[in-house]
């Protein structure tokens, strides 16, 4: 048993125990952050002057993955350069054969407009009962310049000199031929039973038989519609394969691989200057 005086005592160099203790953590503890401060302050230096390795690998790495894609980017630059090259290239070729293609078709569709021109010529000419021969000598006198230093003989209306008077007419020979065509043409259409009945005229025969019926190609016995393939051939050329997309009353429109559009006339396959055929391939 102790005395008060000893727990007394007992107390106090507990007490002074604890100070010492308290004491001495808390210098442990100011130390350590003095040196945990300095060395991110040294980390923090380092990495200003790009010596940290926590900074260099992770730049590396970035700077790697920049090379990488910077050639793969070149490689992308070339490939898109060339294909631009490529595709102007084919607009240029399709360009010059639609413009080919458009020139032989206006070729032909103005052979045949002037061939039509050179029937219905020929059947007013046959509907004619005056001779041609007042006809050609009209044209060639036509075709003769007049001096323009003579004077112009103009014939009088009426003859007094003669036994009885007659009357002249004003009028050209040709002028004439025409306004008789126009006559015997009303005449024909107003009246036919009145008209004296002329020789049936030879009408062009078609080597083909071609025909549109409700939006489709009737051709040598055989359907074509919007959307199939065909294969067009023409004399002295090589057939090209094309796909059908508009047919109307009198042409068909046709889009080429290229991507180009055309048109056929259906007089042209009549008269067997094209020629079309299904493509099964």
């Amino acid at each position: 048993e102790m005395d008060d005086e000893d727990c007394e005592r007992r107390r106090m160099e507990c007490l002074d125990e604890m100070s010492n203790l308290e004491k001495q953590f808390t210098d442990l503890k100011d130390q350590l952050y003095k040196e945990r401060l300095s060395q991110v302050d040294a980390k923090l230096q380092e990495v200003i002057a790009g010596k940290a390795p926590e900074y260099l690998e992770p730049l590396a790495a970035l700077q790697e993955n920049m090379q990488i894609r910077t050639k793969v980017a070149g490689i992308y630059r070339e490939l898109c350069l060339e294909s631009v090259k490529n595709k102007y290239e084919c607009e240029i070729q399709a360009s010059r054969q639609h413009c080919e293609s458009e020139k032989l078709l206006l070729y032909d569709t103005v052979q045949s407009e002037l061939e039509e021109k050179i029937r219905r010529l020929e059947e007013d000419r046959h509907s004619i009962d005056i001779t041609s021969e007042l006809w050609n000598d009209e044209l060639q006198s036509r075709k003769k310049r007049k001096d323009p230093f003579s004077p112009d003989k103009k014939k009088p209306v009426f003859s007094l000199t003669s036994p009885r008077p007659y009357i002249v007419y004003m009028l050209q020979d040709l002028d004439i031929l025409e306004d008789w065509t126009t006559i015997r043409k009303a005449m024909a259409t107003l009246g036919p039973h009145r008209v004296k009945p002329e020789p049936p005229v030879k009408l062009e025969k078609h080597l083909h038989s071609a025909r549109s019926e409700e939006g489709r190609l009737y051709y040598d016995g055989e359907w074509y519609g919007r959307g199939q393939t065909i294969c067009i051939d023409k004399k002295d050329e090589c057939p090209i394969s094309a796909i059908i997309t508009t047919i109307n009353h009198d042409e068909v429109w046709f889009k080429r691989p290229d991507g180009s559009k055309s048109k056929l006339y259906i007089s042209q396959l009549q008269k067997g200057k094209y020629s079309i055929k299904h493509n099964h391939n």
